[in-house]
């Protein structure tokens, strides 16, 4: 019985070590094939162009072609159900953004969970808002804006690109800190806002800081504010909410999601090869051509950071009793 329970032992010292040697070569081949970002818009759009942008350089960094796989619709929750449900081998990876975690918060028939249903791999970019008004309105920065909008409530309205959005989200906040009442006014999209703001038709909008950059040198239009405090060519000029608004920062965010599940050793390669490709001096440069900012965090950090958020948009969403339309 003794030497049997010793070839047991020793059969388990075998395995042991046979394993300790294969997993770590077996974590080194990944990946042997091309990996999928799927994006959940159109090809052609913004958050399509930031995957592209980012795509090549990934390539070079893990030595497999990176492929932009499009699957648009239902905002971007098309796209999650489908990375959430594929196999967590790290081939295939989410192009995940800020409306993904205010969905919960306004639906209840998600398919996926925005938090546990996914591993994070690293922020990528953040997009800069700003708050614009017409040239007909009395305030020419934010503390002016918020003085007219608490002596006139309810008189000034502000469009954004639809309820439930980080741009409507963003003002609701601003909204609650200040005791102001500004009326929505949601579009569909964000296209007819400027034009809109412009020619008279509503008095405020929440827009891209890209967007509004060059309308605003014209003097077509007046540039309040920024929503969070960034680094973008053009907009150095434009104080941002928080000299006024201590603490106060909003911007829409890209990230890098994979399933559950998915090793740490891959989340950890694929972590690092984000690094290195928002590093780079053209990566930076095009992504703020594209009126965006890199902003690397790890897996760790992002992860800390996406249940902050997350935590951030319900509160606001229930004390804006703010409901889907």
């Amino acid at each position: 019985m003794k030497v049997l329970n010793k070839f047991c032992e020793l059969r388990v010292l075998v395995w042991v070590v046979l394993l300790s040697v294969w997993l770590p070569g077996h974590a080194q081949t990944y990946p042997n094939r091309p990996l999928h970002i799927v994006v959940g818009y159109s090809a052609g759009g913004g958050v399509d162009a930031m995957a592209r942008l980012l795509a090549p350089y990934l390539s070079a960094q893990l030595g497999q072609q990176v492929v932009i796989e499009n699957r648009a619709g239902a905002a971007g929750l098309i796209a999650g159900d489908a990375v959430a449900k594929a196999a967590p081998n790290g081939y295939t990876l989410l192009l995940g953004e800020s409306a993904m975690l205010i969905a919960p918060h306004l639906q209840s028939n998600l398919t996926f969970d925005p938090i546990k249903s996914f591993v994070p791999i690293a922020s990528l970019f953040n997009s800069p808002l700003m708050i614009v008004a017409g040239n007909e309105v009395p305030a020419k920065n934010a503390k002016e804006l918020i003085t007219l909008l608490q002596a006139h409530p309810g008189k000034y309205s502000f469009a954004s690109p639809g309820v439930g959005t980080v741009q409507h989200l963003s003002f609701e906040m601003l909204k609650k800190q200040t005791g102001t009442f500004v009326v929505h006014v949601p579009y569909r999209g964000a296209a007819q806002i400027l034009p809109d703001v412009i020619g008279g038709q509503i008095a405020l909008g929440v827009v891209s800081a890209t967007s509004a950059i060059a309308q605003s040198k014209a003097g077509k239009l007046t540039p309040i504010a920024m929503m969070s405090s960034v680094n973008l060519p053009g907009a150095e000029n434009v104080a941002p909410l928080s000299d006024t608004l201590p603490g106060f920062s909003v911007a829409p965010r890209l990230m890098l999601l994979a399933p559950g599940g998915t090793p740490s050793a891959i989340v950890e390669r694929l972590s690092e090869a984000v690094r290195v490709t928002l590093s780079n001096p053209a990566v930076i440069k095009s992504a703020n051509a594209l009126g965006a900012i890199p902003t690397f965090m790890t897996s760790a950090e992002l992860a800390i950071d996406l249940a902050r958020e997350s935590a951030s948009w319900a509160k606001i969403i229930k004390d804006q009793k703010i409901s889907a339309q």
